[in-house]
Parts: structure tokens; C-alpha cells; sequence
């Protein structure tokens, strides 16, 4: 069998061509240790590893499961993070949130920040690998959990990331305070459930849905208590869903937050909102 059949394979399922390509580049680099300076030098790619790629390949193809969830890997930032069914696979979208986070970091000279919803510890990760926070990232989920915990290490973050189980601030103490808020929280009406992509129907509800039918669930819960966790001119920063921002800036302004500002992404959707707290 040739590469391109097992291209054709993810094309037949109708997977797009520029899409098939890199995942079967992926496959291959994961499951048959194939890279590019193999392609350059020439190396045969051994016959019994081509059997693996095309078996998840056609696993792929059946399933539509994700291409990350399958090689266990997804890149963000330049990072490979662990992910598996527990997390959310980490999206391009999400940098922005976390580019942000250090923009404001950096600017305030802030040394505390609590990443909430966590999942994978992505957003943590590349927080307190790339400023001088100490980042706490915080989940409901012990499976996601064990997830971020294997990427802190892996990162070899041991004395600036950390992560506890916490269903909103409920693990967090009443003396613990912080200089930024981060969270990608779920944000999607679980009436979109019926309609969304097979591939994202791998990803975890709890990630995903909320329980109200405005998305807005979260951005309530976790804005309203905010103010009581964070230090003075302290910031609170949250990854948006599709038409959102006005909601989720009135929520935050209910709750005493100032400076409202958006961010858009490549598309030109408000994708990150931020305000601060001068209590």
C-alpha cells in the first residue's frame, strides 16, 4: 500500500484533501516514528508500521474520531499536549485567550493566575511556562486531571503550574487570592448537541454544553464570585462562543467589572473578552 492510498482512505470518508494529508503525515510520524528527515534522506518506511497507519487510517474514516484522541497528541502553541476523551482537544481559537493572558501578565507584572476549567492544563501550561505566574488550573473532572497533570510534567512545570479538583470555585480557599482569572468554560446551548460536527461528538459534554439554553451558565457562575478571588485591578479573561460578547459583557459589568474589552479572531468574532476588577 502507498501513502496515497491510505489518503484516498480518509478522502473516500469525506475528509478534505489538504486535512487528509496532514493527518496522515501525523499517522505516520506517531505510529511508524516516519519524519521529514526520513523523507529527505530517502528511508523506507517499513512495511508492517504502513499496516498501523493504515489501520487508523480506516479507523479514522469509520468513526470520524478525532485525529488527536487517535494518536493520543494535539499541538498548541508549538507544544504536543497530551489529550485523550476526558479533555477537549486544544484549538487555535484558544491561543488567542492565552496570548492575551500573557499580554496582560506581562504589562501588570501579575504572579498569580487561576486557570479554570482547565481540561488538558493547555492554557496553564503555556501560562507559566512563558511569564513568572504561578498557575493554578482547576477541573470537576479527575480523568481531565490526570490529563493536565501528565502535560505539567511533561512540560517540567512542577514549581509553576499545579492543579486541583474544583467544581467552580468550591476547592479554592477564601485567603486565596489572584491577579488574573483565565477560563475557556463550556459555552455551547445543548440544544446545538443535534447539529454539532461527528468529530466534536467525541469531545466531552461537560466540556462542551451548558446546562441553560444561552450558553452563558459558566461566565455566571464563575464572573459572580470572581471579584471575591481576585487582588486589586485584577483581571478576568474568558474564550468566547459565536455571539456571546454582549451577554457575557453584561454579565461581567453586573458584577463590578470595568475596562470591558474584545478580541477578535481571524474571522472577525469576538472570540476573548477581559475586564478588571478595582475593588
Amino acid at each position: 500500500m502507498l501513502i496515497t492510498d491510505i489518503v484516498k482512505i480518509l478522502t473516500d470518508a469525506g475528509i478534505e484533501k489538504q486535512e487528509a494529508d496532514i493527518e496522515v503525515r501525523l499517522l505516520i510520524e506517531h505510529f511508524a516514528g516516519y519524519g521529514l528527515t526520513d523523507i529527505l534522506t530517502g528511508k523506507k518506511l517499513d512495511e508492517e508500521k504502513l499496516k498501523i497507519v493504515e489501520q487508523k487510517a480506516k479507523q479514522r474514516a469509520k468513526t470520524r474520531q478525532p485525529i488527536q484522541y487517535i494518536i493520543g497528541l494535539a499541538d498548541f502553541m508549538g507544544r504536543k499536549f497530551r489529550v485523550n476523551p476526558s479533555v477537549l482537544i486544544p484549538r487555535d481559537e484558544t491561543e488567542i485567550l492565552v496570548r492575551k493572558s500573557i499580554e496582560l501578565i506581562e504589562k501588570n507584572h501579575f504572579k498569580t493566575a487561576l486557570d479554570m476549567c482547565t481540561g488538558s492544563g493547555c492554557i496553564a501550561c503555556m501560562v507559566a511556562q512563558l511569564t513568572d505566574c504561578h498557575v493554578i488550573g482547576t477541573d470537576i473532572s479527575t480523568e481531565a486531571l490526570h490529563c493536565a497533570f501528565a502535560n505539567m510534567e511533561n512540560m517540567e512545570l512542577f514549581n509553576k503550574a499545579s492543579f486541583r479538583k474544583s467544581d467552580v470555585y468550591s476547592a479554592i480557599r477564601d485567603d486565596e487570592k489572584f491577579d488574573i482569572i483565565i477560563s475557556n468554560p463550556p459555552y455551547i446551548p445543548p440544544s446545538m448537541k443535534k447539529t454539532i460536527q461527528k468529530e466534536v461528538s467525541f469531545e466531552p459534554d461537560s466540556a462542551l454544553y451548558t446546562k441553560d439554553e444561552n450558553g452563558l451558565e459558566f461566565y455566571e457562575k464563575i464572573t459572580k464570585d470572581a471579584p471575591k478571588f481576585l487582588n486589586k485591578n485584577g483581571y478576568l479573561i474568558f474564550e468566547l462562543g459565536f455571539g456571546q460578547s454582549r451577554q457575557v459583557a453584561n454579565i461581567m459589568k453586573e458584577y463590578g467589572f470595568t475596562e470591558i474589552q474584545t478580541v477578535k479572531d481571524l474571522a472577525n468574532i469576538d472570540r476573548v473578552i477581559l475586564g478588571k476588577i478595582c475593588e
